[in-house]
Order: structure tokens, then sequence, then C-alpha cells
């Protein structure tokens, strides 16, 4: 298939007066070879359903299309839709753009079957959608991976073991207790427009099987209770999780560990003995 002939991103943000805004957590990238590069990290694309979260100018998006994607942008930024709408028209029948806060519509709503999502999030919401995909009782998801631009930090706290408890947490154990999660790229801070004070990286996460017999709903109470005081002990930062501590002694951990030094599979066992 002959691929459209585009205009230099530059020259498009220069046409349309755009310009990255720190309020929006925006940070362009122009590099079409990258952009290449990330599009194809979720697999062949080609007459698949995508979703894509803050566009902004389309760069992403074009290595989309490119790949033969089927793409939903939900785009916030009433400026970058002029630009979009001419990646639309080059791609006639590949690109739905949907004016609107990604943090409040439901990608379920959008499409039919699987879809996979790729973005490079805004750092401001970021780690909230990501959060949010990965909640819920219905398991496995309707998406059928994640492809998503984290700043660096945020992406080694999502791949992050016991063995570095600085970065394990709450985010490693929600990304990995029923999903397979890895850094699949580093993105120097250069790369942007304009550069972000931080280098960034590429999360890839594909739905596992989820262990049987636990709740999502009360790993998550589980994780919150246990990593909102890390710096305490587990009898200290459970004890207002009703059940909590006598679970502990049913599965012999140490209730004077602190939350890092246990792995995902301790915290579902946990989730497991307080699910109802």
């Amino acid at each position: 298939m002959n691929q459209p002939d585009l205009p230099p991103l530059r020259d498009v943000i220069n046409r349309h007066g755009l310009f990255a805004t720190k309020a929006l957590g925006q940070n362009f990238l122009f590099d079409e070879q990258l952009l290449d590069r990330i599009a194809a990290i979720p697999g062949k694309l080609k007459g698949q359903d995508v979703l894509e979260v803050g566009p902004g100018p389309g760069g992403l998006t074009r290595a989309l299309l490119r790949a033969g994607a089927n793409v939903t942008a939900i785009e916030m930024d009433k400026r970058c839709l002029p630009a979009l709408a001419e990646l639309s028209e080059a791609f006639p029948g590949q690109l739905t753009v949907i004016e609107g806060d990604a943090t409040k519509i439901d990608p379920a709503t959008l499409f039919a079957g699987a879809y996979h999502i790729v973005a490079n999030l805004p750092y401001n919401v970021g780690t909230a959608l990501f959060t949010g995909w990965l909640s819920g009782e219905n398991w496995p998801p309707q998406w059928a991976s994640l492809t998503l631009m984290f700043q660096l930090e945020v992406a080694q706290r999502i791949i992050a073991t016991p063995a570095d408890p600085s970065a394990f947490g709450r985010l490693a154990v929600l990304a990995q207790w029923r999903s397979a999660a890895k850094l699949a790229m580093k993105v120097h801070r250069s790369a942007f427009t304009p550069p972000p004070k931080v280098m960034s990286a590429i999360v890839h996460v594909t739905p596992a099987d989820m262990p049987q017999g636990v709740s999502a709903r009360m790993l998550e109470r589980v994780t919150e209770a246990a990593f909102g005081q890390r710096r305490k002990m587990l009898r200290q930062s459970l004890k207002g999780l009703p059940g909590a501590l006598a679970a502990l002694e049913r599965l012999g951990i140490d209730p004077q560990r602190r939350a890092e030094t246990l792995n995902v599979e301790e915290f579902v066992a946990i989730a497991r003995e307080l699910t109802a």
C-alpha cells in the first residue's frame, strides 16, 4: 500500500501554531524513525484497533497509521484537532479522533472487540490511566496490550522487583500480578520538544493468567495499606485492614517485614486469604 506523502511534523506544528504546554503534560516527538520503532513494539498492527491517548499533533499517530492500524485517538487540546483532521484525510477510514478527557472515557465503549493501547501518555495523568486499565475484576481485559511512554523513574517502578526496594511498590504489584510487564525501550530526553527534565521509557504490558480465588479490589486494598506506610512494619501498616494480621500468621509471613520485602506472590496470597 502506498503511503501518503506527509509534510514534516515540525512544519505541521509551525503551520498550526502549536507548542507543547506544561499544563497538559505535553512533550512532542518528531523523530519519525523512533516513532516507527515505538509503533512496532506491540507487533503487527495491520487491521488492528488501537487506542491512542493524547496524540497531540499526531507524531505517533502517523507511525500507527503507517503500520496499518485503525486508530481511535482521544485528544483534549483543541489546538491539535486541525492537524489530526489532516491525518484523517491522508489515511481515509483509519483514524477516528475524539475530543475529550481520556480519564473520563471508558475504552471498552469505543471498541467491539480486542484493541491495543499505544500512547505517549501525558505525564500528569499517565499513572492514573495506567492503574485504571489494570484494575477491575473482569480478566483478561479487552485490551490485548499496553505500549506506554512514561518517565523512566515511573517505568522502573512498574517493572521493579523486591531486589530493588526503592522502586518496588504498589505500581509493580498491580502491573505484575496478572500481567507481564517489560521495559521495551529507553527514550532520551533530547528526542522531545521541549526536552523534559528526565529520561523516558516505553513499557510494554500483556495480560497473563489471573490467580484464582483472589479479588482484584482486595489486592488493591492490601497494597494501598502496605505501601501507604511503606517505612513501617506490616503489623503496623496492615492493622487497619480487618483480618490482615491473622492472614499473615496463617501464611507464615513475618509481620515485622516491610512491604517492599514481599514479592508479588506473597501479596496475592494475602489478598486471597482476605477475599470472601
